[in-house]
């Protein structure tokens, strides 16, 4: 098949839409009601405070708005979103909101429009060339206007073959299983099955038990898991095996993880010990952050919180500030992160690392990822040491995106503020920045990055096939390359949709259905195409199954 042959489009019945359809915020990264603007756009003041309109109606896919429209969703109240910490005042606080991550990336994407990076060169004329491959495949695979494009989301992952198999499991629910509670084992399955897919590695595939086919990657992890959430391997309720909970988690080990996802020689899963403890860890969080999740510990019960907090507008329609669903995530899942991320004053910030592209002060972190400015609290030379740390909760943005998803299709549930979600730093999208020309790693890295994968084929007894450099998720060079596919996403978005302006007939894609339709599966795609063997992307990561 062509690269641009025509495959099977999404189905245009109503019938055929997928379970858990979901809408996006009409508002706008660039309107006035947002002091977020993305790349490509003048830039406004990093902390204001920030209104924004609700999403539109779940009723069918809807027409999302792009980053750099205007419009506002007709018939939704306005609402207020909190003012972002100061981060003179409380960095730990800043670093962590959402609002940080594009922020921040911004000022590394400056520098590779200069082409002023540390570690890649930057040739913009190859820009639009990713515009053209990412457009042509929305074409490929969509009917304009596009408005079936999903956004991007785990749930997708599990229709994987083209069978909704969360359509599946809800239909085998008895009749006096009320919406909360679907809603509630929907939360476990996606939050459980998200935490799990870093990257898989190229070993690893998970035969079905249902139907005997093989999967792999982000969908085998996803078909894994929800046959994992069936049998009630992560429960610790006997009356109910459909959901996840701190003593299902807490008695889980390497072995029944390893068991479960069909792990074994001839078959690893990258990072396999990493996900385990993660999982043992969110049981754990469960316990302790009961506030969010219950007695039961079970993360479901965060749909009470979310439904009865102060700032929820509940009347005809339930409206709900997406930084409620940010702060539960947030601080509900802090204790998951191993204790060796980044940390300010002993508070570990999770996915947010140091950057050599950033701001420096006068001294420096001497460790890449351990507590870089413990009990420091002054600046020097004018910068503050918060400033040299670049954040991505890209975990907790992947769990956000998809965990809208059933509180949308089942609760009709309203996220205000889905504009200030940014593209996910992962390596299929960045990937696709490299593998199209334009970011290329400076000679200096390839080399060390040869060399560490080297060592790794060594240590870990991996036959070399396509050699491509690798680094740790700590790396300069991975940080840097993750805060500079941020804002090229943000740029891809603004360019794509000019590119379909005619297809579009006056739609627009939003962020999270390029990422859907666009930029991940390009990245997939290229990166086949690049290395048909391994299929990986251009730079390797050597994970432990929690970043990636």
């Amino acid at each position: 098949m062509g690269l641009f042959s025509r495959r099977e489009k999404a189905p245009k019945a109503a019938g055929t839409e997928p379970s858990l359809s979901t809408s996006q915020s009409k508002s706008s990264l660039a309107s006035g009601s947002s002091s977020l603007k993305s790349p490509g756009l003048a830039s406004s003041s990093r902390i204001m405070n920030r209104t924004s309109a609700g999403t539109a109606s779940t009723n069918g896919p809807g027409t999302p708005i792009t980053p750099f429209s205007t419009g506002n969703t007709p018939g939704l109240p306005r609402i207020d979103l909190p003012r972002a910490p100061d981060p003179q005042l409380d960095p730990v606080g800043y670093l962590r909101s959402l609002g940080a991550v594009r922020d921040r990336s911004k000022i590394v994407t400056d520098k590779a429009l200069r082409n002023d990076l540390r570690h890649f060169d930057v040739d913009m004329r190859k820009f639009s060339d990713v515009v053209t491959f990412v457009a042509n495949i929305i074409k490929r695979d969509y009917d304009a206007p596009f408005t079936s494009i999903p956004p991007h989301g785990r749930h997708q992952h599990f229709a994987v073959g083209g069978r909704d198999r969360v359509a599946d499991l809800l239909s085998t629910f008895p009749e006096d299983v009320d919406n909360t509670e679907k809603c509630k084992r929907m939360i476990d399955l996606f939050l459980i099955s998200v935490l799990l897919d870093a990257g898989a590695g190229t070993k690893w595939s998970f035969k079905s038990s249902e139907n005997g086919r093989i999967y792999r990657r982000s969908e085998g992890i996803a078909v894994a898991s929800l046959e994992m959430f069936k049998t009630g391997m992560f429960s610790g309720d006997k009356n109910n095996k459909y959901q996840v909970d701190k003593e299902g988690l807490q008695s889980l080990t390497v072995e029944k993880l390893a068991q479960g996802l069909q792990s074994k020689p001839g078959n690893e899963m990258a990072g396999l010990e990493g996900r385990a403890q993660l999982l043992i860890r969110l049981g754990q969080a469960l316990d302790e952050k009961r506030e969010f999740f219950g007695e039961a510990g079970r993360p479901g019960n965060m749909l009470v919180h979310i439904l009865s907090h102060p700032s929820t507008q509940a009347s005809n329609i339930i409206i709900v500030p997406l930084t409620v669903l940010w702060n539960v995530l947030m601080n509900g899942l802090a204790p998951v992160w191993p204790a060796s991320r980044t940390a300010i004053n002993g508070i570990s910030l999770g996915d947010a690392w140091p950057c050599s592209s950033m701001p420096q002060p006068a001294q420096s972190p001497t460790s890449p990822t351990f507590s870089p400015f413990p009990n420091t609290t002054g600046q020097a030379n004018g910068v503050a040491p918060w400033e040299s740390i670049l954040p991505f909760h890209k975990l907790t943005q992947w769990l956000t995106y998809s965990l809208m998803q059933p509180m949308q299709s089942i609760m009709k549930i309203h996220f205000a503020g889905q504009e200030f979600m940014t593209g996910l730093p992962e390596y299929r999208n960045g990937g696709l920045f490299i593998d199209m020309g334009v970011l290329t790693l400076k000679k200096e890295d390839s080399d060390r990055g040869l060399d560490h994968y080297a060592e790794y084929c060594q240590r870990t007894g991996t036959r070399a096939v396509e050699v491509a450099p690798m680094f740790v998720p700590g790396d300069d060079v991975i940080v840097e390359w993750r805060g500079v596919t941020v804002g090229f996403l943000d740029r891809l978005c603004i360019e794509v949709n000019k590119s379909l302006k005619n297809e579009l007939a006056g739609n627009e894609l939003s962020l999270a259905q390029v990422l859907e339709a666009g930029s991940w599966k390009g990245g997939r795609e290229i990166a086949e195409m690049s290395r048909p063997n391994t299929k990986e992307p251009p730079i390797l990561i050597d994970s432990d199954g929690t970043v990636f």
